[in-house]
């Protein structure tokens, strides 16, 4: 069983420590409700992020493509990958410009790569990032096709360390500008999934399945 926290190294820790965690809870936490992760590597002598979805199982998150594009058919196993993930749940307005700053929760991974080659993983990693963004969607869809599952690219990162940095609270302004009459305080940021849109070429009578209602609860915040 791995330990509670991940260990951390020169490139992975937190320079302001008290916003710094490195607890498998909250990094983990963190992970399990974005939509988005940005996956950066080099590419020859060129640095690249990439937005893509994904999903964590255990200790290693799933990334997926097309296999012709450039991130799944490139990288050679266990190139070293950085994943982030962010949250923005304020801006912190403050009565000078120096001290504005954002309510977040974000996380670092530093890994390595590695391709997904059998059948029975590769479906695995497919149904958790189906999941992770819809919960139970992939029980209420057709199956995917042989050709479907040829077509698609599947890299694991296995999480090497990781860290947690999260900010919350009112701004911290210089002590003789309290007195100021300028409004100060924190503008919440909500991320909300909002009424679903029918498509065009819906057959009459259908409604969202259970997982729409799903996501939209998972990923609702406040």
């Amino acid at each position: 069983m791995p330990s509670k926290s991940y260990t951390p190294v020169p490139h992975s820790k937190v320079r302001y420590k008290p916003r710094a965690h490195y607890d498998r809870e909250t990094v983990h936490g963190i992970l399990d409700v974005g939509l988005v992760a940005h996956v950066g590597m080099i590419f020859g002598d060129k640095p690249m992020v990439i937005p893509m979805a994904y999903a964590r199982l255990g200790e290693t998150i799933y990334i997926h493509g097309a296999k012709a594009t450039r991130l799944i058919k490139k990288p050679s196993d266990r190139a070293p990958v950085c994943l982030t993930v962010t949250h923005i749940d304020g801006l912190v307005v403050a009565r000078s410009a120096f001290h504005h700053s954002v309510n977040y929760r974000s996380v670092v991974v530093h890994g390595s790569l590695r391709r997904v080659e059998t059948i029975e993983e590769k479906e695995r990693a497919l149904i958790a990032v189906t999941n992770h963004l819809l919960p139970g969607r992939w029980d209420e869809v057709r199956p995917m096709s042989a050709k479907e599952l040829k077509a698609t690219g599947v890299l694991a990162i296995e999480i090497e360390t990781a860290s947690a940095k999260v900010r919350t609270g009112p701004p911290v302004d210089d002590e003789p500008d309290y007195p100021l009459p300028i409004w100060a305080g924190v503008l919440p940021v909500r991320q909300v999934m909002g009424t679903p849109i029918d498509d065009d070429r819906l057959n009459e009578g259908l409604s969202p399945e259970m997982s729409v209602a799903l996501a939209r609860a998972k990923f609702k915040v406040g």
